[in-house]
């Protein structure tokens, strides 16, 4: 018998709350959620609590005197530790942080588990994906990294390769970093150059410890790159490189601010675009790691024309019942995006586009920017693997 599909669902995710003018706002997972619910997503899923991460989860990848220090801002907000990234303007202290922050780790910590272990065959934490958290320190609105804790968390199981993949339009340092100097682990992310967006790491020179040369692996991607760049450069990097890694299991982080509407970054996917990687990572996970996937919410500030309908594409996806484009948005839920935020919301599940490109394989032109980002990210870390950067 086939293993349920796994969506965590916990009302203690929308704890997680910076405060009413913060652009992480937890309307974002509400929304998203209820479309899910309202399109018949999570009929035959198996929906899963989110439990509390202890400390000694959290310290794979945190130092103690830092989840401390969270406790603390959680605790007295006004005292938070400005030193530990706690209080800051992108990272505010709320009461509760602590737990709210937790919460997230166990959900994505436990989809791990079950997806490892067989229990799941693919499991999503939409709340997930706070890639930016560094061992010492919050950073970009994120407390703690539960994608490198559960990565961390495979290890410790057995696990001996282990692919990541953020297609979040920021650099996922935090998990990049976690695991700078670790073979095991090959992290790959898609992000708007740091030239134009935080954090500003994320080169392709950027590819590894020695020990772990291609291990890391960035493709900065100049602003204003829409649908057909981004593709073609995820079908450049992303599959060839999974091929020759032979990840065990693959985890994933979907942040949807790469989209065109998003009011902090400057790429322009469209959701349909979105859709087209998400659906692309579904079949590498199927191809190379027996399905065993573990997919992650992220970044995304458009919180009701796009992050509603990209994760609940991603939900549709990784319980194998995509969705046609050009479904409707559920008249019950666009009365309550109506009623709850005062504007209208999106009428069909796309935004009308092809998600089409051109495959590297076809050639490539030198002087075009986006070509040549691609070049220099196959450049250096094709040769890791025996393989010519060149087309």
């Amino acid at each position: 018998m086939t293993s349920p599909v796994e969506v965590a669902w916990d009302a203690s995710f929308l704890s997680y709350d910076f405060g009413p003018c913060h652009p992480m706002t937890p309307l974002r997972l509400d929304l998203t959620m209820r479309l899910a619910d309202e399109l018949g997503l999570l009929a035959g899923v198996k929906v899963t609590d989110a439990p509390l991460a202890d400390e000694r989860l959290l310290e794979l990848v945190h130092d103690a005197g830092y989840v401390d220090a969270v406790k603390a801002a959680g605790a007295a907000p006004e005292d938070a530790d400005l030193a530990h990234g706690l209080g800051t303007d992108d990272t505010p202290a709320f009461r509760g942080m602590h737990e709210a922050s937790a919460h997230y780790v166990g959900a994505t910590v436990q989809a791990a588990e079950h997806v490892w272990s067989g229990e799941a065959s693919h499991a999503v934490n939409i709340s997930g994906g706070l890639h930016h958290a560094l061992r010492g320190a919050a950073a970009g609105f994120c407390v703690y990294n539960d994608c490198g804790v559960a990565i961390a968390r495979l290890l410790e199981l057995g696990a001996e390769r282990v692919a990541y993949v953020d297609v979040d339009v920021h650099h996922g340092d935090g998990v990049e970093e976690a695991f700078y100097t670790d073979p095991r682990v090959l992290t790959i992310s898609l992000h708007e150059t740091g030239l134009a967006l935080f954090p500003g790491t994320g080169w392709p020179g950027s590819s590894g410890a020695a020990g772990a040369e291609g291990t890391a692996v960035n493709v900065a991607l100049p602003p204003g790159t829409g649908d057909a760049g981004w593709l073609r450069a995820f079908d450049a990097v992303v599959p060839p490189l999974l091929a020759e890694f032979r990840p065990q299991v693959l985890v994933s982080q979907h942040g949807a601010d790469s989209h065109a509407a998003d009011p902090l970054a400057h790429l322009a996917l469209s959701v349909d675009a979105q859709q087209a990687s998400y659906a692309a990572l579904h079949r590498l996970a199927h191809d190379h790691c027996e399905g065993r996937w573990v997919a992650t919410g992220g970044g995304g500030y458009e919180a009701v024309e796009v992050v509603p309908r990209a994760w609940a594409h991603l939900i549709a996806i990784a319980a194998h019942r995509p969705l046609d484009p050009a479904t409707p948005c559920p008249e019950a839920w666009r009365a309550y995006v109506g009623e709850l935020v005062g504007r209208p919301a999106p009428a069909r599940m796309t935004d009308g586009a092809s998600a089409s490109f051109a495959p590297w394989t076809g050639g490539y032109d030198p002087a075009d920017p986006l070509d040549q980002a691609i070049l220099a990210t196959r450049a250096a870390v094709f040769p890791c693997y025996g393989l010519d950067p060149q087309p």
